[in-house]
This record gives structure tokens, sequence and C-alpha cells, in this order.
């Protein structure tokens, strides 16, 4: 049984790092998904893939990992450079601005 452990981005509709602090464990799938005939749904008969284990730090999914005999691939977050301007949001406001303000 083959997982991953990564520690999830930031959705693309926020600007903050909520929801990024934890590690998961996700198993991989073991069967390829198949589309019913009636209904036209997507199913799978592995149940592994429902199964999404949430830890505090990378050492403890390992450590699970590691103690339930589940290979493990870790992935590591690739890390923003900060955005931080000088003088912050008010500068778009002041008076004294450097650059000159346009739309």
């Amino acid at each position: 049984m083959r997982a991953r452990i990564y520690q999830p981005a930031r959705t693309a509709m926020s600007s903050g790092a909520a929801k990024t602090k934890y590690w998961l464990l996700e198993f991989a799938p073991a069967s390829a998904r198949e589309v019913d005939p009636l209904m036209g749904w997507t199913s799978s008969d592995d149940t592994q893939t429902q199964v999404r284990l949430k830890f505090a730090t990378r050492q403890e999914a390992m450590d699970y990992a590691q103690a339930n005999g589940i290979e493990a691939d870790v992935f590591e977050p690739k890390r923003r450079k900060a955005n931080i301007r000088a003088r912050g949001y008010g500068e778009n406001f002041a008076t004294d601005r450097r650059t000159v303000w346009t739309h």
C-alpha cells in the first residue's frame, strides 16, 4: 500500500495560510475508476482513497506510516517569498507617493 505525505497548499481564492499548517497522509489508488453504465457515475472498489489522515508534523506522519508498514513518499512544500511592501497598504493613499498612482 502506497501513500503520500504532504502539506496542503493554500486555495487559489485566499491569500492567507489557513488550513496549511498540518500534514496529510493520503493513500494512492490501488485500482482504476470505472464508469457505471446505468447512472454514469464514476466509482471504484478501493475505499483507501477516501482516507485522509491529518498530523501536526511531518515526523508524526512518517512515524505513523512506518509503524503501520505503509510505503510513503514525502513531498516538501514550496515556500513563497514574502510580498511585503515598504509602506504597506497605506501607501496607496499617501500624499507623498513615490510612484505615480494609476489604475
